[in-house]
């Protein structure tokens, strides 16, 4: 291996994605995509995610902001 060069990243597919999240759908993971949680990658015509993603999510996991309530909402629901 030349002095210089990082290792190759594993890339899985959505489906294996969402396995090794433990079984979110595919749509989970496509939402995920959309909304910026998870970051995609375009191999040919074939959408995947880096594994670093995917542990970037999991180390993550519920420290992401809550949804605001809207202004002028009741607090009792």
């Amino acid at each position: 291996m030349a002095k210089n060069a990082k290792p190759l990243e594993t890339l899985y597919s959505v489906k294996d994605a969402a396995k090794k999240l433990g079984g979110v759908s595919k749509f989970t993971i496509y939402a995920w995509m959309s909304r910026g949680v998870l970051e995609r990658t375009r191999v040919g015509g074939r959408v995947m995610v880096r594994e670093s993603s995917l542990l970037k999510l999991l180390q993550q996991g519920n420290k992401r902001e809550p949804k605001r309530r809207r202004a002028g909402g009741s607090n009792a629901d």
